[in-house]
């Protein structure tokens, strides 16, 4: 047999040697873990569909972030679940809103230990379920949403965020939470754009997670991505970046491996990509059917959108990723 033939086989000899010429290395320095508080919980609440997380109390979030610390997770993103919504979603910029509240929380107990984002939308907190305020047709009205967004970046500022997360979808607003962060002195605070926000069926766990129902049938269509589209993608990305995005990120994540290609190939800024919750529950929910591995198939997963090119992954898999790893 031919040398060149051997050579492949040799290199997958013994685990030592392939974890040697691993082309892909993915480890718990690239994930963060999505996290939700609720303002009204007294106790953690179990989230159905998404088994192994909850909606947090102040108490059981900080005991999570420690938790996350020991498996060597020091990335995390906060979602909130206000006790009132509104037509307006008032919560998000309220500086005693519970995610402003928690970063707060979270900067005293573990200062730069731990790398904070923060989403910055308007659903978990509006009375309607959409990302932004609504004109008088009941349709998305963008610009009165972006001035909604920059009010939401200078509480989540001011109560010691690392990263604004804008998850909307709007027209211009890494602009303009640039610009307002800027005009604040808030030049330290990082975003992470959303750029590339597919319309998608696997956001339902999600949408238990934050208790978030879009009212009379409603969509978002109008303003996430048509998951048909790839090259609008990266006119999306751009776009982002020249308004002043520090990270960019694509989400879902499997469903749109060659979204995450292209964009990484074509961009000089770190690249997210969040594997979402529907991901994540359809491997849990196979698994406990004993249909599949779910660690395997989480590791195969998460190393493919890696791969891809992402270069950090939002994963509800991060606070058992180094098990997954180890085994």
């Amino acid at each position: 047999m031919d040398d060149l033939v051997r050579r492949p086989r040799r290199l997958r000899r013994t685990p030592a040697i392939r974890r040697l010429v691993s082309e892909t290395r993915l480890s718990t320095a690239d994930v963060v873990a999505p996290l939700f508080v609720a303002e009204a919980a007294t106790s953690p609440q179990a989230i159905t569909s998404l088994p192994g997380h909850f909606q947090h109390t102040l108490d059981s979030l900080t005991e999570e972030v420690a938790r996350l610390l020991r498996h060597g997770v020091s990335s995390v993103m906060l979602f909130g679940v206000p006790s009132e919504k509104d037509s307006q979603g008032t919560g998000a910029s309220d500086p005693q809103g519970i995610v402003q509240v928690a970063l707060e929380r979270l900067n005293r107990e573990f200062h730069d230990d731990v790398v904070i984002f923060a989403d910055l939308c308007l659903d978990e907190y509006t009375d309607h379920g959409h990302c932004g305020v609504l004109d008088s047709e009941g349709k998305v009205d963008n610009d009165a949403t972006l001035l909604r967004y920059q009010a939401a970046a200078i509480a989540q500022a001011d109560a010691g965020v690392d990263f604004v997360a804008p998850s909307g979808m709007m027209d211009g607003q890494v602009g303009a939470i640039r610009s307002a962060l800027d005009t604040h002195g808030r030049h330290d605070v990082g975003i992470l754009a959303y750029s590339a926000k597919y319309v998608s069926g696997l956001y339902g766990p999600f949408r238990e997670a934050v208790s978030v129902e879009i009212a009379d049938g409603g969509d978002r269509r109008g303003y996430q991505q048509d998951f048909s589209n790839r090259r609008e993608a990266l006119l999306e990305v751009q776009l982002d970046i020249e308004q002043g995005a520090d990270i960019v990120m694509v989400k879902p994540a499997v469903t749109y491996l060659d979204v995450i290609a292209d964009v990484a190939g074509s961009v000089d800024v770190p690249v997210a990509a969040y594997h979402v919750s529907g991901e994540y529950s359809m491997i849990k929910a196979a698994g406990e059917k004993g249909w599949i591995d779910a660690d395997a198939v989480a590791l195969e997963q998460l190393t493919a959108v890696k791969r891809a090119g992402a270069d950090i992954i939002v994963t509800y898999f991060a606070g058992e990723l180094d098990q997954v790893l180890d085994g």
